[in-house]
């Protein structure tokens, strides 16, 4: 997978992108966490768990229609290089909103400061 990674830092058609490098680690880690047999793909029954595990189930048939969008080969698989597409792309799939949506909503680690009485007028 990082080689995969350097492909796309290396490619330039995602020079616009920011932060580049950060998402594509944050998109191995969410693969990796799907990839559950560690194939190199995720495969029907592996989207099944983790979208129940989100708290998102889907059909058979809504599966199949999500894998069919992102996957390129006809595999019926999505692999490492598709998910990034998929990811990185413009292209708006259900799995692709229901992983962002899914980051944004996972808590922040919060970090505070302690200000002085002085500071605060």
């Amino acid at each position: 997978l990082d080689d995969i990674n350097a492909q796309f830092l290396s490619c330039g058609t995602y020079d616009e992108e920011e932060d580049l490098e950060g998402k594509l680690e944050q998109y191995k880690s969410q693969f990796l966490r799907f990839d559950l047999d560690k194939s190199g793909d995720i495969d029907l029954m592996e989207l099944k768990m983790m979208l129940e595990k989100l708290d998102q189930p889907k059909t058979h048939m809504e599966l199949k229609k999500m894998i069919a969008q992102v996957d390129t080969t006809d595999s019926g698989t999505i692999s490492y290089s598709e998910f990034l597409i998929m990811m990185l792309g413009g292209k708006n799939s259900v799995l692709r909103m229901i992983l962002l949506f899914e980051e944004k909503a996972k808590p922040k680690a919060k970090t505070t400061r302690n200000c002085k009485e002085d500071e605060l007028g």
